[in-house]
């Protein structure tokens, strides 16, 4: 499980977020959603050490996050990402693998087969040599998602994977997702479509600087809630009158 407790966030002493308290259980795909500006991905940018919180705890299967680094794999919004840099997809899947090997050691023979076999599972193998700044942001996802495969993390955080990218890479992001999930992994995934969220998630964070409802998707994505969050126009176009007022 991935806590956070009492978590506090502001950029030029503006409160973004203030005493979020939330947890993650291990085996769900929990998403989180929200309205722009509402502290998504400030969260998981604060509860990985990123940015610097105000106050808070996070921890990691009841150890402080930081110390378990090398558990973690993160996947950063595309936009975050310099796609001129001179490295080949096989590359950025490989350094997946540093984390494990230690310091001043390179990859070997099964580092770079763990990185072959990882681009297999998302269907770029040919794709290997390329530059990655010469990919679909659909492929350009699907390597960040292998770098995590080699890294064999049982927490994968997911900032925004599915935004700008064509339906086969995003089922098979997904696809991978549901398999992490049944091998127990906690998986976390900030989103914004919400007409997918019940086919996506097993749980659900409602965010807009502080927790509006967190829990089975089931319970919490509602009408109420959404409206709570958004605004009730928008809870209107999602939800039919009946599930508008039950």
């Amino acid at each position: 499980m991935l806590s956070i407790q009492d978590l506090t966030v502001a950029y030029d002493d503006t409160p973004v977020l203030t005493d979020v308290a939330v947890n993650f259980n291990a085996g769900k795909i929990t998403g989180i959603i929200g309205p722009n500006g509402a502290g998504k991905s400030t969260m998981i940018k604060a509860a990985l050490g990123l940015i610097k919180a105000k106050a808070g705890t996070v921890t990691f299967a009841g150890q402080p996050l930081k110390a378990s680094q090398q558990k973690v794999a993160y996947v950063e919004q595309r936009k975050e990402l310099d796609l001129t840099f001179p490295i080949a997809v096989r590359d950025v899947v490989t350094t997946g693998t540093y984390g494990k090997l230690g310091l001043f050691k390179s990859p070997g023979k099964a580092e770079k087969a763990a990185s072959r076999d990882a681009l297999a599972q998302v269907a770029l193998t040919e794709f290997a040599n390329r530059q990655i700044g010469n990919l679909s942001g659909g492929q350009l996802q699907r390597v960040f998602v292998a770098r995590a495969i080699v890294q064999d993390a049982e927490l994968i955080i997911l900032d925004e994977p599915f935004v700008g990218i064509d339906l086969q890479s995003e089922t098979a992001i997904m696809t991978i997702l549901r398999a992490w999930r049944d091998a127990g992994k906690t998986i976390v995934v900030v989103h914004h479509d919400l007409n997918k969220v019940s086919a996506y998630f097993d749980e659900l964070v409602i965010l807009n600087h502080g927790i509006v409802a967190a829990g089975p998707t089931a319970t919490v994505y509602n009408a109420q809630n959404i409206a709570a969050a958004f605004s009730s126009d928008l809870s209107a176009v999602l939800f039919t009158p009946q599930e508008v007022t039950s």
